[in-house]
């Protein structure tokens, strides 16, 4: 399972913007306690993060970036908080059903722009960023909200996989100091799973050779494709 995850992981990051990343937590719950979870998958996620980044290196959006990062600081403050409170339960099933609203607007999105129509403004990526901060700090689930908005964004596939890259590089270790305090690391468990990390940079070439070749109405799809498939996992779950 630890493997299937690393790869899915590596996949994302590389690819897909981190939407298959956030099956990565309720994966490896089937296998061991959430709080172990979260602890031993922060690591992993960084190391993610070094490959993917340089993979797409300035291929991000900068100012999307710089509209992410502050809510993003406040959701993840919020999370600290509210991480040995909350149910896990309760946060899959939240991001599952604003997931689904998201599927369920992309599918209907002709008949719905009809009567009105998105507008970028910037404070979506203040709201975008601060629910990714809270639900990456509870669950590493943070990937579906900046997919959304990215999507809504209307980027190109190798900017979208660029900025998420950056961006959770940037939130993921701005975590470290809460989780180190709460004391959610195991160094003795992460070294029991050292020899499956050459997993990621396999994973994450692969899936940047996805997405430097699939035009952006595919890309599109597939990203919605895996975000109904991500609701129903959570909601169901």
């Amino acid at each position: 399972m630890t493997a299937i995850v690393i790869f899915l992981i590596g996949l994302a990051k590389g690819g897909l913007g981190g939407t298959l990343g956030v099956l990565a937590t309720p994966l490896m719950s089937l296998v061991m306690p959430a709080d172990q979870v979260i602890g031993l998958l922060l690591p992993i996620l960084m190391i993610a993060d070094v490959f993917a980044v340089a993979s797409h290196w300035q291929r991000w959006d900068r100012r999307l970036i710089l509209l992410l990062i502050p809510g993003s600081v406040i959701g993840m403050l919020l999370g600290s908080f509210f991480i040995v409170s909350i149910s896990p339960e309760t946060l899959r099933r939240g991001i599952g059903v604003i997931v689904l609203i998201f599927v369920l607007y992309r599918l209907f999105e002709r008949q719905i722009l009809a009567f009105m129509q998105y507008k970028s403004r910037n404070w979506y990526g203040f709201v975008a960023g601060a629910v990714a901060g809270f639900s990456s700090t509870l669950a590493h689930t943070g990937g579906p909200p900046i997919a959304i908005y990215l999507l809504m964004e209307n980027v190109q596939p190798r900017v979208f996989v660029a900025t998420s890259a950056l961006f959770f590089a940037i939130v993921n270790w701005i975590k470290v100091p809460s989780y180190f305090y709460i004391g959610l690391f195991d160094f003795d468990l992460l070294r029991q799973v050292l020899w499956l990390l050459p997993l990621l940079p396999i994973s994450v070439w692969i899936g940047k050779w996805m997405s430097v070749r699939i035009n952006k109405s595919t890309f599109d799809r597939t990203i919605v494709i895996i975000l109904a498939l991500t609701a129903v996992f959570l909601l169901a779950r």
